[in-house]
């Protein structure tokens, strides 16, 4: 497998291609902090969480990923991550897919810092839970 390339991974949500709207996409592991651990949990190592990391532009559009945390938070939606950006996964360039559940999180939704720049756009930053481990698709 080729090492993971920073300028091509694809990313859509319940179907919508939305990786013109994001800067930063990482899918997270940790320990959980639930205080129910089953024994199947304990014998593969203990519970994990996994989440989905996002930096999105503030689109204010119906659709974007801003009208998906302003207006759909508590929903659950599918993603598809494509770390090298190809349309069919491969042994050597897979995707992950699983279900998030949309929230809001502690950010700034609307506005931010003032820049001169013309292209300049405000961002928002979300944690999206996983509702199970995400799953690696390679055909």
């Amino acid at each position: 497998m080729a090492p993971v390339p920073t300028n091509r991974l694809t990313m859509t949500l319940d179907g919508v291609d939305v990786t013109p709207q994001v800067s930063r996409a990482v899918v997270t592991s940790e320990e959980t902090d639930r205080d129910f651990i089953s024994f199947a949990d304990a014998a593969a190592g203990g519970g994990r969480d996994y989440n989905l990391e996002l930096t999105y532009v503030q689109d204010l559009a119906d659709g974007s990923v801003w009208d998906l945390v302003w207006s759909h938070a508590g929903e659950e939606v599918d993603v598809v991550v494509r770390p090298f950006g190809n349309l069919t996964p491969t042994p050597t360039q897979p995707h992950f897919i699983g279900t998030v559940v949309i929230s809001e999180g502690d950010t700034d939704l609307i506005g931010g810092e003032a820049d001169a720049s013309a292209t300049a756009r405000f961002t928002s930053e979300a944690t999206w839970a996983f509702v199970a481990k995400p799953t690696k698709v390679t055909a």
